[in-house]
């Protein structure tokens, strides 16, 4: 590796197929591959023949070079009162050995598998069981209702599913097995089996399709890791679109195994035997990439953390469990330390542990705060780094890399591109702006390694969507500008996915759900600014005439709905009635100047707006409703 991040990434953007060689030599293939990257600007195809597997890079290489004895994870759940230490020997003998349950199903390299689980070592288990036969699996968050996980299992039509009996909350036990039952009876497709780790926390009905996974992995063989091409789909990640039908990102093997090698050293500064803890979920492309598969390719020891970042039992659950691994790096969203911080403003908690092995604290999942940052930095006295990436780029694309040159930290900016990424801000007809000039983030093709491969079953949707609106380049979908100093800060979607908590969730989706009650005429969610949470959805709604229930008794049927549609993860706590919404002549509802009265922007009124009146109204009711600015 060059000696300046400067080097290093203009080497990576000349040279683009030399630096990748050099970064993929860094992991182990069972044949090197001689192509290093495909022809087709269009297509994100790296290292196609070269054949290699991801379990045996997280677990067989380590083994096999003498560290079997060294922790590979650490599964800490204050929910339950458990913590343990999983060794690579002792992850070795339950995924392979799982592997073998798979094979016994009928499961095959090409096959398709739902991981639906909270979590515990068996969803880590469960991913690189699958990996290891060459199996696709699709990991849905367990906050997920069955209606989304049906449209997930009718996308991927799994051979088998593999589920816990319940989740566990800080005040409630979530029934995963019924909820997968409910799922497979509205979908189209039925999965030949559900493999269930039954934590013995809930009663669950059994049927001729369900298999106790304890029993399937003590009676079966360990199976050997099955090489696979470099594109060969590693998994499948559902993400919201703007359509409210979610996209299947198809991620490879050879291109992702190489990025995330390169990530774990040069961005994060973690060596292998280090601790690296990513506080997320294996719901999220964060729990994908930096609980499971990358800290174990670098032989790190991972995180499997059960529970929250306060009440479990209270705001020092993080720096109780840095102090007690020696983490050296972590990785959160903003949301989890507003929440410390709310719970413990003066950082009291922080000063009774011993965080010396602690270096450097990230950010991502949404655009972190100056005030969270600044209070984060005054209590560690680290560097915290506000990074950027997407589900669908599966490594950060914007980030201060500490481990190759940490440069000072600008609240607001996640720093400066990524070697490999060539990133640049286009206005709308897709020219390059200059410094401070707000357009749209876009990536200049050819795309790194690690990054999405397609979207599943639909590749029409994949080129339409992230190729087409500026030839040349994979648009992000967010806006953003670019200092004098070359640092680049987003500012946030410029379509209709908002962001809860680091969760990216469609508005248009919520809409749809709103629209089925029989009293609405009209409805609108936008996503506003939330303290806690970054953003969280409001409801807007218009009701029929002649409705004889109550306003009141409306919104809390709807906000039961999206509840049980989507999950609790929308965070869908508020519906406003109104008695209009603003439109365009022509019809369309101005949700961008709804988000702006709420969140106290300035706007200017569109001269296309059908009556200037509306404007007033909404002030008022939001106002009455205390919605956003008006809540004082």
């Amino acid at each position: 590796m060059q000696k300046s991040y400067t080097d290093a990434h203009r080497y990576s953007i000349e040279n683009p197929e030399g630096f990748w060689k050099e970064q993929a030599d860094e992991i182990h293939w069972f044949k090197k591959p001689s192509i290093i990257k495909g022809k087709d600007p269009l297509k994100n195809e790296w290292f196609v023949d070269g054949k290699l597997n991801l379990s045996y890079l997280c677990i067989d290489k380590h083994i096999e070079d003498g560290f079997g004895s060294q922790t590979a994870i650490v599964y800490d759940s204050p929910v339950t009162d458990t913590r343990r230490e999983i060794s690579y020997n002792e992850l070795h003998d339950e995924v392979s050995r799982l592997a073998g349950g798979l094979l016994s199903l009928g499961i095959k390299k090409g096959d398709t598998v739902i991981v639906y689980m909270p979590m515990i070592p068996q969803a880590v288990y469960a991913m690189l069981a699958c990996a290891r036969i060459g199996a696709i699996h699709s990991v849905v968050f367990g906050g997920f209702a069955p209606h989304e996980l049906a449209i997930r299992i009718n996308d991927c039509k799994p051979k088998a599913i593999i589920c816990a009996s319940n989740g566990i909350e800080i005040d409630k036990v979530i029934p995963y097995k019924e909820f997968v039952d409910k799922a497979i009876d509205v979908a189209e497709h039925k999965p030949s089996n559900v493999v269930i780790f039954d934590r013995g926390d809930v009663y669950y009905s059994r049927s001729d399709r369900d298999i106790d996974y304890r029993e399937l992995v003590e009676k079966s063989q360990a199976a050997e890791v099955v090489p696979v091409e470099g594109n060969h789909p590693s998994y499948i990640l559902y993400t919201s679109g703007t359509t409210g039908t979610p996209k299947g990102i198809i991620r490879d093997t050879g291109g992702y195994a190489t990025a995330l090698k390169f990530s774990m050293t040069n961005i994060y500064a973690v060596e292998p035997g280090e601790c690296f803890w990513a506080a997320s979920d294996v719901g999220w492309v964060v729990g994908h990439s930096y609980i499971v598969y990358a800290p174990l390719i670098n032989r790190s020891t991972t995180i499997v953390f059960e529970g929250k970042p306060i009440k479990t039992p209270d705001a020092s659950t993080f720096w109780r469990i840095i102090e007690e691994n020696k983490v050296k790096t972590m990785f959160t969203a903003p949301t989890a330390i507003r929440a410390i911080r709310k719970e413990d403003p003066k950082g009291e908690f922080i000063q009774k542990y011993d965080l010396s092995h602690f270096k450097y604290f990230f950010l991502a999942g949404e655009r972190c705060d100056a005030a969270t940052l600044h209070w984060l930095k005054a209590q560690l006295g680290i560097p915290v780094i506000d990074h950027w990436w997407q589900t669908e780029s599966g490594w950060p694309m914007l980030a201060n890399m500490a481990g190759l040159e940490l440069f000072d930290v600008k609240p607001g900016s996640a720093s400066f591109p990524v070697c490999g990424y060539d990133i640049q801000i286009l206005n709308a007809e897709g020219e390059a702006l200059g410094a401070n000039e707000e357009g749209y983030v876009a990536v200049k093709l050819p795309l790194p390694p690690g990054n999405l491969v397609s979207l599943w079953q639909n590749p029409t949707r994949y080129q339409k969507g992230y190729l087409e609106r500026f030839p040349g380049y994979y648009f992000s979908g967010d806006g953003g500008y670019k200092d004098e100093d070359g640092y680049f800060f987003i500012t946030g979607r410029v379509d209709d996915v908002i962001n809860v908590a680091g969760h990216r969730l469609s508005t248009a989706e919520m809409e749809e759900i709103v629209a089925k009650h029989p009293a609405i005429a009209e409805c609108a969610v936008v996503g506003i600014h939330s303290d806690l949470k970054g953003q969280e959805p409001l409801g807007l709604i218009v009701l029929q005439s002649n409705v004889t229930e109550s306003a009141e008794e409306i919104s809390k049927a709807i906000i039961n709905e999206v509840r049980k549609e989507i999950g609790p993860v929308a965070s869908f706590k508020k519906v406003v009635h109104v008695q209009r919404l603003p439109k365009t002549r022509s019809g369309k509802t101005l949700r961008k100047l709804l988000r702006q009265i709420a969140d106290s922007d300035q706007y200017n009124i569109p001269s296309t707006i059908d009556n200037i009146d509306v404007i007033g109204e909404i002030e008022m009711t939001f106002e009455e409703n205390k919605v956003g600015r008006f809540k004082s």
